[in-house]
């Protein structure tokens, strides 16, 4: 199962971060991923970067909720086994 991190610590929670988890927990709905998808909120993952820290199985990336759908369209979905 694929671990979904996303970080809720205040400076990620000023950049949208509670979009994000808006945005993945629909489309894992959407797409019936609730047993291929372990999604989780995490308090400060020392990851800041210029956007929402997320991790996917330890990996980091940065996103935005713009871009949000579009990240879990191309990476998430991309790494499930």
């Amino acid at each position: 199962m694929m671990e979904l991190q996303i970080c809720i610590g205040s400076s990620c929670h000023v950049k949208g971060s509670y979009n994000i988890i808006n945005i993945f927990q629909h489309l894992i709905e959407e797409y019936s991923l609730h047993d291929k998808i372990d999604l989780q909120a995490s308090f400060c993952m020392k990851q800041c970067r210029h956007h929402v820290s997320v991790a996917i199985d330890g990996e980091w990336h940065s996103v935005s909720p713009e871009t949000a759908s579009q990240f879990f369209q191309t990476t998430v979905m991309a790494k499930i086994k």
